[in-house]
């Protein structure tokens, strides 16, 4: 594929059992420091609300504005041990609390679609290059019930208006800080999000 390659890259405020949600601080030192990579005319990091009736419209609203080709989701998992790999986006909503405005979600499908997608991120070639930067990395074929199994769905199905990346997947992430008790530490996050975008951006760039 040709030069001029638009990749954004989501986290989420925090939500009801996690005041602290590290990919907004992702989200922040991205847009910080962006990548500037070989391909990519354009970078954007972005909050998703934790909230089931606005987080579709704000991935539209995304979408019209930036149109992205590739599309990393980052959420937060307390019981990742790593950088946890999601093969698989689920047609299903299965959440066990609210979201930030207070509502819980029935049971039910996310969109109209089929009942799995696959990631569409270079996950084995990701994994590989975590590795070799002593980086923890776990694999799951369940993101969970919550917002972010519902943002994995709606971006592989390009179910919200306007916004279909021909790439996007989602990592989960565990909670961050220094010493003893954190797998991670906010700069190995940092370190670890930007080897997930450029492995993405090779392939697509090398299409």
């Amino acid at each position: 594929m040709a030069a001029g390659l638009r990749v954004l890259v989501t986290g989420f405020e925090p939500f009801p059992g996690a005041p602290v949600n590290p990919t907004e601080r992702l989200v922040a030192g991205l847009r910080a420091a962006p990548p500037a990579l070989d391909g990519m005319a354009a970078f954007r990091a972005e909050i998703l609300p934790v909230d089931y009736d606005t987080v579709g419209p704000r991935l539209s609203a995304i979408g019209r504005d930036f149109s992205p080709h590739i599309a990393i989701h980052f959420g937060l998992a307390t019981e990742c041990a790593g950088f946890r790999l999601e093969r698989l986006a689920r047609n299903r909503f299965e959440a066990d609390r609210p979201d930030n405005a207070g509502i819980l979600r029935a049971a039910g499908k996310v969109c109209e679609g089929p009942e799995t997608l696959a990631s569409g991120l270079p996950l084995d070639a990701i994994a590989r290059r975590l590795a070799a930067m002593g980086l923890p990395v776990e694999w799951s074929d369940d993101a969970g019930g919550y917002l972010c199994n519902t943002v994995f769905m709606l971006s592989r199905a390009h179910a919200c208006d306007g916004f279909s990346p021909g790439m996007s997947g989602f990592v989960h992430v565990p909670l961050t800080g220094e010493g003893a008790g954190f797998p991670l530490s906010d700069a190995g996050l940092l370190a670890g999000a930007l080897a997930v975008v450029g492995e993405c951006v090779g392939v697509v760039s090398s299409e």
